[in-house]
């Protein structure tokens, strides 16, 4: 199985148990957060539906430069728009798996803010770290709900609160 079809594959399989975990998350607790330095509910779970388009903009890029594009999260106001933008940024980011030649994987992409470089990885690294961002903060979003005592869908088997696999 070639690169780019095992990581279609991944985002096919994280997308199952992101899109199962962004339906629980309750509109009336998006501005809920369980710390002053934690993001809020409707803040995180914002971040967690747009993290699969992150791999267009690395395909489709060769950086980032917050001192030139601030970032603006997306403002949901419901869980069906939560799961709007999820699915919107899940089929960019198919599509540019889709699109991607395998030789792009080695360019390098940089994350910045204007002068000061954060990072420059290859882009197959920032495809990668996108994926894995997704099961992070899925995995915050989860104590999120625990904490809120709303049940927690199985990820990679069963949760204390489903145990279907």
């Amino acid at each position: 199985m070639d690169l780019i079809k095992l990581l279609q594959r991944e985002m096919n399989q994280e997308a199952l148990t992101t899109r199962k975990m962004l339906s629980r998350v309750p509109p009336e607790k998006f501005d809920w957060q369980p710390h002053p330095k934690s993001m809020t509910l409707g803040r995180l779970a914002s971040h967690v539906a747009e993290l699969p388009g992150w791999v267009a903009m690395v395909v489709d890029t060769d950086e980032l430069d917050f001192a030139n594009n601030p970032y603006e999260p997306k403002d949901v106001k419901n869980t069906g728009e939560l799961l709007d933008y999820f699915e919107d940024s899940l089929k960019n980011g198919k599509d540019a798996l889709n699109r991607v030649n395998i030789e792009q994987f080695s360019e390098p992409w940089t994350l910045r803010n204007g002068e000061q470089v954060y990072s420059t990885e290859p882009k197959y690294d920032v495809i990668r770290m996108a994926h894995s961002q997704v099961i992070h903060h899925r995995a915050q979003l989860g104590v999120y709900l625990r904490l809120l005592n709303i049940p927690i869908p199985g990820s990679y088997g069963p949760s204390a609160d489903d145990v279907t696999f």
